[in-house]
């Protein structure tokens, strides 16, 4: 089938990144965003810098769809999943839509709306940030993993991966949530960032931060055992390493986590996308992140006490703006 004209629902980090490589790569993409970004984009292009080099195309842009594309990448995060459905779903009809949402309940959201089958679910594996307007900077390219949560394999899912591989490298599986699962478990350190305001490069440098991450993980590996849900290897990250944190001493288990980051991550800093809501002052997605090993702990009694308090603070520094020191952080998170 055809997949030449490609929306993309949410013109942020991720979004602006895969529409402007598909863009280069000579597809016809809409970036469907906000006002402020999309009025940047057809003003003066979307810039894309960082470690892919700097260059800057000009793809359609519009704050909701006017037309019905061939190929649909849903990119906002979790917790707008269903209105951005709902503001585009005139033009969504059978077109093959593939969710993009960090944690795990991205398809159960989209589901609630469209028919299973027309649903792809990614595990996106590249670092960027979005916090101007009109420019989107590449932190690491990355990877990523497709597959369906609602089906098996099929022409389709090769057909999109043909698509996505043409600019970044992408595989599939048929255990796409297990890949969200430990994307998940990995991705639990993005909220370190966000109460610190920094990088996540200097998480992993700073020894007390490392622990931190190192336990959050340990509490979303033990639900998923509970869970039963078997990991999936994503790129960069092989699920026996991610095994190897939970059963080695701290010492060991947090040089192989800050060695591995430093493998994941270049030079451009990576702010995670939890802060970089909270720079913009929207709304983050800490309860689709750690938040959802909160809840899955307490529907499987299993305590989560580390991750149940850094939910509480992230919410708090998004209600007052105000960020914690280090030592703040060790007197707050016992």
């Amino acid at each position: 089938m055809t997949m030449k004209h490609i929306a993309i629902i949410g013109a942020g980090a991720i979004g602006g990144v895969l529409g402007a490589l598909l863009q280069r790569a000579g597809y016809e993409v809409t970036l469907i965003g906000r006002p402020a970004q999309v009025q940047a984009i057809r003003r003066n292009g979307l810039r894309v810098e960082g470690c892919l080099g700097t260059f800057t195309v000009h793809p359609a842009a519009a704050e909701a769809l006017e037309s019905r594309p061939e190929l649909v990448f849903l990119t906002v995060k979790a917790q707008d999943v269903v209105a951005a459905l709902q503001a585009n779903a005139a033009f969504l009809t059978g077109v093959p839509l593939v969710t993009c949402q960090n944690g795990i309940r991205g398809d159960e959201l989209a589901a609630t709306l469209l028919p299973r089958d027309q649903l792809i679910s990614a595990v996106v594996m590249t670092g960027a940030n979005y916090l101007t307007p009109g420019t989107v900077t590449v932190a690491s390219p990355g990877a990523l993993v497709i597959g369906r949560s609602y089906g098996p394999l099929d022409d389709q899912v090769g057909d999109v991966a043909a698509v996505l591989h043409a600019v970044i490298s992408t595989r599939t599986t048929a255990n796409i949530l297990g890949a969200h699962w430990l994307k998940l478990i990995v991705n639990l350190n993005n909220a370190l960032p966000a109460l610190t305001d920094t990088t996540l490069q200097r998480v992993f440098a700073d020894p007390y931060l490392s622990r931190v991450s190192v336990r959050m993980m340990r509490e979303g590996l033990h639900v998923n055992g509970r869970a039963g849900i078997r990991l999936e290897p994503i790129p960069g990250v092989p699920a026996v390493l991610i095994r190897l944190v939970a059963n080695l001493p701290m010492r060991l288990a947090t040089l192989i986590l800050n060695t591995s980051a430093r493998r994941l991550y270049t030079d451009v800093p990576v702010l995670g996308s939890t802060l970089q809501s909270v720079r913009r002052g929207r709304p983050t997605e800490i309860d689709y992140l750690n938040g959802e090993v909160v809840r899955t702990g307490r529907q499987l009694d299993v305590p989560v006490p580390l991750n149940t308090a850094v939910v509480e603070l992230v919410h708090q520094t998004e209600q007052t703006g105000k960020f914690f020191t280090v030592d703040e952080l060790r007197a707050r998170l016992t």
